[in-house]
């Protein structure tokens, strides 16, 4: 069966939550200009979530919600649908005036898997949602692999020397993966810890666009478990998945 097309409500809504948290976003840092990173930082993450949690809300009163500032809700294991949400992934880089590498993560869980989600990246107005997601034809050149810009993993530059790549310093991991997409980069590996609401909209752009998303071990990402950590992950280009993950499993 081929990639679905189609675009559902939930499709839009996941995006237009996420473009008009963004919107929001982009304020919040104009009217805080002035203050401390983490002053500025502090604000954005508040905002975001308060908006998000409003409107999910105000529009589907009857789902869960997991958000990364918000309390976790145990009834959300019982619950048909979970909207899993980052509101400001990158807060480090949105304290930065002039940084761009920070997302807005919004995510529909749905009958065991993810069944809608939307990557907002505002300051460069820009919005990746499913289904329809065009993936970037691969650049020439050696595999790139993204890594944080602050913390690069010692398990990706190994990663790299084993598959002959170079690193790509990227800010957040919504920017990580949907640079995946867009061909900034080829891979992105995770070995160092994350949380569901880090990858669950990225992960499901991804796969809109035909990219492999799984386990460092080649098994499934699930979503929705009782404990919301998900340490590990590794997003790519199809016809890079069978040799990097031969390559992980070779380094492990």
């Amino acid at each position: 069966m081929g990639r679905r097309m189609v675009a559902t409500a939930e499709d839009e809504l996941a995006a237009v939550l996420a473009m008009s948290a963004g919107h929001l976003l982009l304020r919040v840092r104009a009217e805080q200009g002035r203050a401390e990173p983490g002053q500025r930082g502090a604000a954005g993450d508040r905002r975001a979530h308060d908006f998000l949690l409003a409107e999910l809300g105000r529009l589907r009163p009857a789902d869960a919600v997991l958000s990364e500032e918000g309390a976790d809700d145990p009834a959300r294991l019982t619950a048909e649908r979970v909207w899993i949400v980052d509101p400001l992934d990158g807060t480090r880089e949105f304290s930065a005036p002039e940084r761009d590498d920070w997302a807005v993560h919004v995510a529909l869980w749905q009958e065991g898997r993810l069944a809608a989600g939307a990557v907002a990246l505002p300051a460069r107005g820009m919005t990746l949602g499913t289904p329809a997601v065009a993936l970037a034809a691969r650049r020439p050149g050696p595999p790139r692999i993204a890594v944080s810009r602050s913390r690069p993993p010692a398990f990706a530059g190994r990663l790299g020397e084993a598959l002959r790549g170079e690193l790509v310093a990227i800010g957040s991991a919504g920017v990580k993966i949907t640079a995946v997409v867009l061909a900034d980069a080829d891979v992105y590996v995770h070995a160092g810890g994350q949380y569901e609401w880090d990858s669950a909209a990225p992960v499901a752009v991804a796969l809109a666009a035909g990219l492999h998303a799984s386990r460092l071990d080649g098994s499934p990402l699930r979503y929705n478990q009782p404990d919301p950590s998900l340490p590990d992950l590794v997003v790519c280009r199809p016809e890079l998945a069978q040799p990097v993950l031969a390559a992980i499993a070779d380094l492990a």
